[in-house]
């Protein structure tokens, strides 16, 4: 596959397996989708170069693992010059405790999904984000639960938009 071939419904159907269990062996999704294992196996690793998977991993209960709070942080900047955004950038990929970062249109630059083992602890790092150059305002929004956690939607006709986007990028 490469980036003029659009994906196909069997791509999709690989994309789809996997978003729902990443950790099906290759034979297991190769029977689902309705191949053999050997081009599966090279469909997958295709989609992985091509930039249509960037990652597997387990998603993980935060709580289970001692972050207690879980916040969303939005962050305004003074200015939004690209020296500005990229030492933003650079300083927040050195917090592990920020576990996304987007930047944003509007009002403001940043929102940041934050996890802290206590109040404390996201306090301290609240604190860590206001003694940063540029950082105008901060508004932080303490998560209660979380009602959904679904996987991307791959409709049939998402084919061509993907590969319309792909090449793009």
């Amino acid at each position: 596959m490469t980036e003029h071939q659009p994906l196909d419904r069997l791509d999709l159907k690989i994309l789809g397996e996997l978003q729902q269990n990443g950790r099906i062996r290759n034979n297991e999704l190769a029977e689902r989708v309705g191949i053999s294992a050997p081009p599966c196996l090279r469909r997958v690793r295709s989609l992985f170069t091509g930039g249509f998977i960037r990652a597997i991993r387990a998603a993980l209960n935060e709580r289970l693992l001692g972050y207690e709070v879980t916040s969303f942080v939005l962050i305004q900047l003074t200015s939004q010059a690209r020296t500005s955004v990229q030492a933003f950038e650079a300083a927040i990929a050195e917090n592990p405790l920020v576990l996304q970062c987007w930047q944003l249109s509007g009002d403001s630059d940043f929102l940041l999904k934050c996890v802290a083992r206590s109040v404390e602890g996201m306090h301290q790092q609240l604190l860590q984000f206001s003694a940063m150059a540029d950082v105008r305002t901060i508004r932080t929004y303490p998560v209660l639960g979380m009602s959904k956690d679904a996987p991307l939607p791959l409709p049939a006709d998402l084919a061509s938009t993907a590969a319309e986007a792909h090449a793009k990028a």
